[in-house]
């Protein structure tokens, strides 16, 4: 053989070795995110179940629109031995707000409303409200509110309506609201919105960030303005669109047993959830009545049931600029502006903004925690977050259900293994 030919054998050689180095790199790798560092997510997470911090939990990812992953881990049900399955149904809670937000803007796409209108063009009681001032000796005095409440003013929690717990607490207690939980109420969402608008609200309207009963108000405002009921008006624009068959604000029968059960962690281990909507240092502990219940109040900002997938579903249509599968929903513009912060001035959270609907990071150091400027996202009281990153082009949506959390930090931790994974 000569020294040609060698060389030539030698040169061949390193090329099929470079393929199959490359060929097996690929294997490792979904999208981008390296197969093995995504596994780190497994043993992270059965940690939290085996030291009985959670009972259970479900993690769906897509990056570029594509499954990078999907899992499972603990119980449906401790109790009842009952595993946790992919299709499994959670209280998502506040993460409702994102789809009645969402609602809003399709009915503005539909030119039935604009939201620079006052609310009061369509909830007459709205056109003038109060506001609880304090006096500085323990009371509180009830003055007009120096505006009227937009529209955007409610999509970016800045109309000065809490949840019935600061100032003038009193009245929204005689009045029997508080808290985020209408899953007991047996009258229509319309009606609880008119007597939220007699109580005195936290804050003039336009000046501070202050959550509360905003996006309910929206969900009776889309009643109003459509004329149907809100889980009518979100099945036919959003959830039948987009196959989203297994989220309701009420769970049918035939899917009851798919609900997970609701845990709280006040000590070193989680116990069991008690008395449905039970009020609990301004949160709502207990399992609700989702599934047996008067079934009257649609809740727009915390009321629907949903899985990961279905969730997952609406998420990559956002992303996407509002459209999903050859189905739109919105138009790329109001998705661009949905998702821009509309906090002009106003402090929220270090790093963070808010837009219509969503929490913004603008700010990627002051915000502390791996991810990327201008992803956005929420989550909801049962301790399910989720969240949209445009730059990384993924959705990750985590749903568990554990109230009180007592400051778990899986949320954090997982957010920081979703990021290691990217390494393309």
């Amino acid at each position: 053989m000569t020294a040609l030919s060698r060389i030539k054998i030698k040169s061949i050689t390193f090329i099929l070795l470079s393929f199959s180095f490359i060929s097996l790199a690929n294997a490792q790798t979904n999208q981008g995110m390296s197969l093995e560092r995504l596994s780190r997510i497994d043993g992270v997470m059965q940690g939290y179940i085996d030291d009985e911090k959670l009972s259970g939990n479900v993690i769906y990812i897509q990056r570029n629109g594509k499954p990078v992953y999907y899992k499972a881990f603990g119980k449906r049900d401790v109790e009842a031995d009952a595993p946790m399955n992919r299709n499994a149904m959670f209280r998502i809670a506040s993460q409702t707000k994102a789809i009645t937000s969402v609602g809003i803007m399709i009915l503005q796409e539909q030119g039935k409303l604009l939201i620079g209108d006052k609310v009061g063009k369509y909830l007459p009681e709205f056109m003038e409200t109060t506001v609880a001032q304090d006096d500085g000796n323990g009371g509180y005095t009830v003055v007009p509110a120096s505006r009227s409440i937009t529209i955007r003013d409610l999509l970016t929690h800045t109309a000065g309506i809490d949840y019935g717990l600061g100032t003038g607490a009193d009245a929204w207690k005689e009045a029997g609201i508080q808290g985020w939980y209408f899953g007991d109420r047996d009258e229509p969402i319309r009606e609880t919105v008119r007597r939220i608008a007699d109580l005195p609200n936290a804050a003039q309207p336009g000046t501070k960030f202050v959550y509360g009963y905003n996006t309910d108000i929206l969900g009776a405002l889309i009643e109003v303005v459509s004329g149907k009921p809100l889980d009518e008006f979100l099945t036919e624009n959003i959830f039948n669109p987009l196959h989203m068959h297994d989220t309701y604000f009420y769970v049918p029968e035939d899917k009851a047993d798919r609900v997970a059960t609701v845990y709280s962690l006040k000590g070193d281990k989680i116990s069991l959830a008690g008395n449905p909507g039970q009020l609990e240092g301004g949160s709502h502990v207990g399992q609700g009545h989702y599934i047996n219940g008067p079934r009257k109040g649609f809740a727009g900002g915390a009321g629907l049931v949903s899985t990961a997938s279905n969730y997952g579903t609406f998420l990559q249509m956002v992303a996407n600029g509002g459209t999903l599968n050859g189905t739109r929903i919105l138009s790329p513009k109001t998705v661009e502006h949905m998702t821009q912060n509309h906090l002009d001035g106003i402090d929220f959270r270090p790093g963070l903004g808010f837009g219509l609907g969503f929490e913004i990071v603008t700010d990627l150091g002051e915000y502390g925690v791996p991810g990327s400027k201008g992803a956005y996202g929420w989550g909801g009281a049962y301790h399910s977050v989720y969240w949209i990153d445009p730059t990384e082009n993924m959705v990750v949506v985590y749903m568990t259900q554990l109230i009180p959390a007592g400051g778990l930090d899986d949320q954090k931790k997982l957010r920081a293994l979703i990021y290691q994974a990217i390494v393309e």
